[in-house]
């Protein structure tokens, strides 16, 4: 990583602290008295020792300073543990906040962007990598603020009792923070490449994890187990050179810190030996001043230690940052978002002209389309794989952008409002989700309020209480990750009845018979035969049996719908159905 790059991800991080600049200025102030109280504590701390070792007096005359040296003491320990504890509130808020905005930005994505990337480094950006920015927001920050204004409050504390002493402290602080710089810089780098390295590791396992079965079958487990070693090696490395630089960053600091403070030390040494006599102001070099400089000499760097321990918390909020801004700022041709609502109980009907299905990205899918779905009425719409069924589906479902004219009811389904457009359609995919902890809950999805009756009546529809008393707990089955307690038939009858639940206008069916037996299928084709006359529905399939009854079917090849018609005109005309109809026939 360059430095342009470093010092543009360190802007957008402390763009960020904006979100919490209540709890970083507290947490800097509370430094701040800190600082003050430091200055405090050293200055009765060197009186009391100059007045027991140079002028004699007895320690019961010292109970007062010493019960102060004492209340100052408890008051800088509450006010540091107070620091701490504002600094993670404002990292977690920080984070909360961020954490928020990447979802927010998912969603607006939407499914078919998201797809383009493995889950695993969704996960490692949403939980990792923003939890890795915590301590640049607790810590570091307000330690920027300490390092610079504790050391001034030092400075300015000895300069009216030794200039010598002020000075030795002034001149060798630089030599801190210009070292912990070119020291962090490679340590920001390598924790980038050790994110990068991480969710290349958390992808790769997730989707060899998920293709295990297939693996084994083929004979590829011991394979992808080598491939997974090998990853998870070059991650324990990348993890190993970070720590390096950490460390080094620390050892660096620790050096020049023991250096300077050895230098004030020599400089009193040589002064009470009396081989030395500069930095006083008339009067010699006193015990008192001497104290004061030494126990403040080890503070003096305190903030620069703590900012270079810090530092490598920069560095992790740098490499964290990385990709996490690239996908916050990544240009996506958002679907377009309007404020209109259509008319309660007005039946949908769907009018395409020259319209393009375009990616998130921006490049052409499909197109151009020109098709009416009239209200009420059930299409069928097929092809072959590639032709951009799918891609349909997710332009009337509102996550892909498009161009040209796709009007809803005269209304262009760009200006409609997506939330109210969504909660008029109901969908089922080929892949049935079921993200809810039980049956029962996945179900309600889309109609949380539904019924026992209603709820019912679904089941039954969907023909999921064929198979609800063989499960444990009936209704209140986990179906556990993917749906693994259950097979791919009954997950999908679960998806119809959670589409059945929710009276719509349009009901939008992704292939929900791939991937099904005969027998699952026959029941999931018949549940939704009886839910596609209820209100506008299209249907995305390869099956070709049993669609005579449906009112029209569109064929759609190389991104274009070529024929529409009915079964029976055309199965009996030359076209691409009728070839699809025979393609059919010779694999079955």
């Amino acid at each position: 990583m360059n430095k342009t790059r470093q010092q543009e991800l360190t802007r957008w991080l402390k763009q960020q602290s904006i979100i919490s600049r209540r709890w970083l200025t507290a947490s800097r102030l509370l430094g701040a008295v800190s600082g003050v109280l430091i200055v405090a504590q050293a200055w009765i701390l060197a009186r009391i020792l100059n007045h027991m070792i140079m002028e004699n007096i007895p320690r019961e005359a010292l109970l007062l300073p010493f019960a102060m040296l004492v209340l100052i003491f408890i008051l800088r320990s509450w006010v540091v543990w107070m620091r701490e504890r504002v600094g993670f509130h404002a990292g977690a808020h920080i984070r909360f906040e961020i954490r928020r905005r990447v979802l927010d930005r998912l969603q607006q994505a939407g499914p078919a962007w998201i797809q383009g990337k493995p889950a695993g480094s969704w996960a490692t950006l949403i939980l990792e990598q923003i939890d890795d920015m915590h301590d640049f927001y607790a810590r570091y920050l307000p330690q920027m603020a300490l390092a610079a204004s504790v050391p001034l409050l030092i400075v300015i504390t000895l300069f009216p009792i030794n200039w010598a002493a002020a000075l030795i402290l002034l001149g060798t602080a630089p030599l801190i923070p210009l070292f912990m710089a070119m020291v962090g810089m490679g340590a920001a780098d390598a924790n980038r490449r050790n994110f990068k390295a991480l969710a290349r590791l958390s992808g790769h396992f997730l989707d060899r994890l998920r293709g295990m079965e297939t693996l084994r079958i083929f004979g590829r487990g011991a394979a992808e187990t080598d491939n997974i070693r090998h990853a998870s090696q070059d991650f324990r490395s990348r993890t190993m050179e970070v720590l390096r630089l950490a460390f080094l960053s620390s050892g660096v600091l620790e050096f020049f810190t023991s250096l300077s403070i050895a230098v004030v030390a020599v400089y009193f040494g040589f002064s009470y030996l009396g081989e030395l006599d500069f930095g006083h102001y008339g009067t010699g070099v006193t015990l008192f001043a001497g104290f004061l400089a030494l126990v403040l000499a080890p503070e003096f760097f305190q903030p620069l230690r703590d900012l270079g321990t810090f530092y490598h918390a920069k560095a992790q909020a740098i490499g964290a940052a990385d990709s996490l801004k690239t996908f916050m700022e990544a240009p996506l041709a958002h679907p377009q978002r309007g404020e209109i609502t259509l008319k309660a109980d007005e039946p949908i009907t769907l009018t395409a002209s020259n319209l393009i299905l375009k990616s998130p990205e921006g490049a052409v899918l499909a197109g151009p389309l020109n098709f009416t779905l009239p209200a009420g009425q059930r299409v069928v719409l097929v092809g072959r794989s590639g032709s951009g069924k799918s891609s349909l589906i997710n332009v009337l479902s509102g996550f892909l952008p498009y161009e040209g004219s796709l009007r809803v009811n005269g209304i262009e389904l760009g200006d409609l409002d997506p939330d109210a457009w969504r909660a008029v359609i109901s969908w089922v995919g080929q892949n049935p989700q079921l993200p809810a902890t039980t049956l029962r809950d996945n179900i309600l999805l889309s109609r949380p309020d539904a019924s026992e009756e209603a709820l019912q009546a679904v089941l039954e529809k969907a023909w999921v209480n064929e198979f609800l008393p063989m499960l444990p707990e009936g209704l209140e089955t986990q179906p556990g990750d993917q749906a693994v307690r259950l097979s791919v038939g009954q997950a999908q009858r679960v998806a119809v009845a959670r589409a059945l639940l929710s009276p719509c206008k349009l009901l939008l069916l992704d292939e929900p018979s791939a991937s099904l037996d005969a027998h699952s299928e026959q029941r999931v084709m018949q549940a939704l035969n009886d839910a596609s006359r209820q209100q506008s529905t299209l249907m995305v399939t390869h099956q070709l049996e049993n669609l005579a009854e449906w009112d029209a079917i569109w064929v759609m090849q190389n991104g274009q719908i070529i024929e529409q018609g009915t079964y029976a005109a055309l199965s009996s005309a030359q076209g691409a159905f009728a070839d699809l109809l025979a393609h059919r026939q010779e694999e079955i």
